[in-house]
């Protein structure tokens, strides 16, 4: 599953999207360099129902912005991503 297939599964389980729920996170001040991935972990399991995979995308969106490597941009795997940037504004606003 690409990084951002699971962003948009991110979108399906809880109804928002992932900029969102980056805001939510940025509101509970998550994004501090101090606050453990365990903690937002947590915070996502309980609040959302969301598992360590879809919440590990979203601790890193929260932690490094929407880019990504380049290591699977462009390949035909199945972690395949089209670009190096995330989409965070949700599936129906994405650009084609």
């Amino acid at each position: 599953m690409s990084f951002q297939a699971y962003l948009d599964a991110v979108e399906d389980k809880t109804g928002l999207t992932p900029r969102q729920l980056v805001d939510l996170a940025h509101a509970r001040g998550y994004d501090d360099p101090s606050v453990k991935a365990g903690v937002v972990l947590e915070w996502l399991k309980d609040d959302y129902g969301l598992g360590r995979g879809h919440g590990m995308t979203i601790v890193h969106v929260i932690k490094n912005g929407p880019g990504i490597g380049d290591k699977h941009v462009g390949t035909t795997g199945s972690h395949r991503d089209e670009s190096n940037v995330l989409w965070l504004d949700g599936k129906a606003s994405k650009p084609a």
